[in-house]
């Protein structure tokens, strides 16, 4: 168990030990002088009052209290999406004790809890192709390009428990990072908050793979957010599966994996809406096939949410459930091919483009992707265009998606200094929430990228805790042999 770590937060379990247990409790009751009563275990005790605490005016002073600091992995990596599992995987299989929290129920992020479905920017060595032969193994990915693809989220989930579980990962989901403790200029511990309560936990090396930049900034790290010139970010998007009675009489409406003629097939889904009397959130609405009758629904924009802000991101996602589900009821109203058309599955969570960018030793730039630049501490060779999606409404009535002033992109790498953090010691960010600038973050953001970068950092952080030094100790060149054999 470790040390005992003082913090200014009380125990904010839904139930403390020795509390009544609710359905069990009753059995027992009604079970009282049977032998049945004697099998079973007494889950009661007395009651415990929580302890009393500063109500001055508009302030609650939360009383100090001690947390068992857990010291039992070499790298802790926060948020559990395509990054997160490659980095947590790529960690273990470097020979390092891995810790994986996600604040879900399912391994996968966007790609699971999120209903992506649609992968870009995959073509790649590594975790990449590995997640792509897997899925092919069990006929659930579904496309002819190696790039980019539709997958089943179900699928994934089992698939992403599996790596983590062949590798040695301990996972621990439905945990979300709640603060951060510097010992000096390094990153000393975490506490998180769980169904067991809060606990604390102490790594030598952590990664931030949160999309959002949570840790990074819970950690005291610098970051930014969205347009620097505007202030305005690209808008969330909830994406949902529905069933149709034929796909084949849809077949003008449907973006392929090869992406031809996605523009028309966009243009006549928008028009099918506006025939049911909705004007949809988002420009370009959007028909994936997913498999046999199922596809996937990209019908809107939620437009100036900080993913950063709670009631900003709940409002938006009640706003586009409610929204998705107008346009569908409207659509089967149509009859004809829309006969039939029923929502099967929406995501837990909203799909974010834009988060925090984590302040590193690096900036990926917008002339990286003109220049096409080349490093030596390269982890990723990002091959995908610039996609920024309008920040407003009225935007996106004029021009849905631009392209931030690069005429054409050219490949280029993202450095191992872009994943490690400036401001704190010991912390590493794989994913969308590295260090970047708005404009070259509308390319990198994407998951086939997240992996990659989820990849590097995991080694990187297993060879840094098992030598005793810092991240940016580690020899690259080193430790990229070490993933190619």
């Amino acid at each position: 168990m470790g040390a005992i770590m003082k913090v200014s937060h009380p125990d904010s379990a839904g139930t403390r030990a020795g509390a009544p247990a609710g359905r069990r409790a009753f059995l027992q009751a009604a079970l009282t002088g049977s032998a049945a009563a004697a099998a079973l275990p007494r889950l009661t005790g007395c009651a415990t009052p929580p302890p009393a605490c500063g109500l001055r005016g508009g302030v609650l002073r939360e009383p100090v209290r001690e947390l068992p600091l857990r010291d039992d992995a070499d790298v802790i990596v926060c948020g559990a999406g395509p990054a997160g599992v490659a980095a947590a995987v790529s960690a273990a299989r470097a020979g390092a004790r891995t810790r994986l929290f996600d604040r879900h129920g399912c391994l996968g992020g966007v790609w699971t809890a999120g209903l992506l479905t649609w992968i870009f920017d995959f073509k790649k060595e590594g975790l990449t192709r590995e997640i792509a032969d897997r899925l092919d193994a069990r006929g659930a990915r579904h496309g002819t390009q190696a790039a980019m693809f539709v997958y089943e989220p179900e699928e994934m989930k089992i698939l992403l428990e599996e790596l983590c579980e062949e590798a040695g990962v301990r996972v621990r989901l439905q945990t979300g990072v709640t603060a951060a403790y510097r010992d000096g200029g390094r990153l000393g511990a975490i506490v998180t908050e769980s169904r067991s309560g809060r606990e604390a936990w102490r790594a030598p090396v952590f990664i931030d793979a949160t999309g959002d930049g949570d840790l990074g900034a819970l950690a005291g790290c610098g970051w930014d957010f969205g347009n620097p010139e505007t202030g305005e970010a690209q808008p969330l998007t909830l994406n949902v599966l529905a069933t149709v009675r034929d796909v084949a009489l849809l077949r003008d409406l449907l973006s392929q994996d090869d992406l031809k003629g996605h523009v028309a097939a966009v243009q006549r889904v928008k028009a099918e809406i506006r025939r049911a009397g909705i004007d949809p959130s988002y420009g370009m609405p959007t028909i994936f096939p997913v498999r046999d009758h199922v596809v996937l629904l990209m019908f809107n924009h939620e437009y100036g949410v900080k993913p950063y802000d709670a009631d900003a991101m709940t409002a938006a996602t009640l706003r586009a459930r409610k929204e998705i589900f107008a346009i569908m009821r409207g659509l089967r109203a149509l009859g004809g091919r829309w006969d039939g058309l029923q929502i099967v599955a929406t995501p837990e969570q909203i799909g974010v483009r834009e988060g925090r960018r984590i302040h590193g030793r690096y900036t990926v730039a917008k002339n990286d992707l003109v220049t096409g630049a080349r490093h030596d501490d390269a982890v990723a060779r990002v091959t995908f265009g610039v996609d920024i999606h309008a920040a407003t409404r009225a935007k996106n009535e004029k021009q849905t998606i631009e392209r931030g002033g690069v005429a054409r992109t050219l490949p280029y790498d993202i450095p191992l200094r872009a994943l490690i953090a400036k401001d704190v010691d010991g912390l590493m960010m794989a994913g969308r929430c590295i260090s970047g600038d708005f404009v070259a973050h509308a390319s990198y953001r994407v998951t086939g990228n997240a992996v990659a970068t989820g990849e590097g950092a995991g080694r990187v952080a297993a060879l840094a805790a098992r030598r005793g030094c810092l991240p940016h100790e580690v020899d690259w060149t080193e430790a990229k042999k070490g993933m190619q054999e």
